[in-house]
């Protein structure tokens, strides 16, 4: 690194110096010089291949955007250096792509994945290598009982969503109540957080029953059979991705959606409209970001990505956005690009992003983001809208990060 860039002995370097680390290795520092200005090397980990492939590229485009807009802007005195990997959606691979940006590219910073399977292993390796990472998976461990003082997260987590959807499910939807979960780390924390909220916003919530399916299972028809025969007013759908495509055409195909509320934590998604189209109207969703909001600097974000990629972008998008310029704005505050000094520059940090000022909490590095409940409803074209119903301001979505099982050590 060029030094002009202030840094400290810390134990990443001791480790990378004795060999401590093992077989993770250690690259030192990332960055370099040019023409004067210091440059620091990012990695951006998405799934472009695998389960969640259809939302890795707008995670990455957004990413892309956002180094794009700080090596344009004089007021940062580095530029950033964009590595790319493709986690592929699966926890080996991704670890093997975080080794190989650390190791071999120089990268002390890296954002993605958005599998929490995935992003929780990538937590681990952050916590060993001491880089700062900042995650595209929403279940409550990564910043809960699995946090670490290298992990900052702004996209918003099931615990956060949960708050947006659970009392309304049961108090205007109905208090009888289905859980459909993919098995993995994400679809046990949509159980665990709506199951507690509902429990707690309605006396009268019962739990009508429980099923769960393979992360990438094509064929719902028996567990959607199983929730027609119940008694259940509203079904929770723990799923994304393609999961939650084929459920929802299934469900409407088979008529559950006629009969039952299908509420799904990521149902607002656009990727999820695209693939659903007529067949999720009139179906609920926890809604983390739409292009429409007039918060922070959200709008010039919408405009920069429409001029960039000739479409709106979705909520990975956003993420990979603001997990970008969040890194760089820390950089900023700290006067330095080493990964120690922005790490303590980020927590308990107020930053401006696409959804307002959010605040990446001292106890769990959990960005304080709004969360709202939505309705699909009918369109101008194939693909429903968004209504927003109800909104839980950014200070209200998130209990203190010791419930959330959050011990920083």
């Amino acid at each position: 690194m060029d030094g002009t860039v202030q840094t400290g002995t810390s134990r990443r370097k001791f480790l990378a110096t004795t060999g401590a680390v093992g077989a993770l290795g250690l690259a030192g520092c990332g960055g370099g010089s040019t023409g004067g200005t210091d440059t620091v090397t990012v990695a951006s980990l998405n799934p472009i291949s695998g389960a969640y492939s259809s939302l890795g590229p707008s995670q990455r485009s957004g990413a892309e955007l956002a180094v794009e807009q700080i090596n344009d802007n004089d007021d940062y005195d580095f530029e950033i250096d964009l590595v790319l990997g493709d986690t592929e959606t699966e926890a080996g691979t991704a670890s093997d792509e975080a080794q190989r940006v650390v190791q071999q590219e120089g990268a002390e910073f890296v954002f993605g994945a958005i599998s929490s399977s995935v992003a929780l292993g990538l937590n681990d390796f952050a916590n060993s290598a001491e880089f700062v990472y900042f995650p595209g998976g929403a279940a409550v461990p990564i910043t809960g009982n699995s946090c670490n003082q290298w992990v900052f997260r702004c996209e918003t987590n099931t615990a956060q969503i949960a708050e947006a959807i659970s009392a309304y499910t049961v108090n205007e939807l109905g208090s009888n109540v289905w859980f459909h979960s993919a098995d993995y780390a994400y679809g046990e924390s949509v159980y665990d957080r709506v199951k507690e909220r509902m429990e707690a916003a309605n006396d009268n919530f019962t739990e009508a029953g429980t099923s769960t399916s393979e992360l990438g299972s094509s064929n719902f028809g028996s567990y959607i059979s199983q929730i027609s025969n119940s008694d259940a007013d509203a079904v929770i759908l723990g799923m994304t991705g393609g999961d939650l495509v084929n459920f929802t055409n299934q469900a409407a195909n088979q008529g559950l959606t006629d009969d039952v509320a299908v509420v799904g934590p990521t149902m607002t998604f656009q990727s999820i409209r695209a693939g659903t189209g007529q067949n999720s109207v009139g179906t609920f969703g926890g809604v983390r970001y739409v292009p429409s909001l007039d918060l922070g600097d959200n709008q010039q974000f919408v405009d920069a990505y429409e001029d960039s990629e000739d479409a709106v972008p979705d909520s990975f998008a956003r993420v990979g956005y603001d997990s970008i310029r969040l890194m760089a704005k820390g950089m900023d505050e700290a006067g330095s690009t080493d990964p120690e000094d922005v790490r303590d520059a980020l927590k308990g940090g107020t930053f401006t992003t696409a959804l307002g000022d959010i605040t990446l909490r001292e106890g769990d590095h959990q960005a304080t983001n709004p969360t709202w409940m939505g309705e699909l409803v009918e369109g101008d074209g194939d693909m429903p809208d968004v209504e927003l119903l109800s909104k839980v301001e950014g200070e209200d979505t998130l209990p203190p990060a010791s419930e959330l099982g959050c011990n920083m050590s």
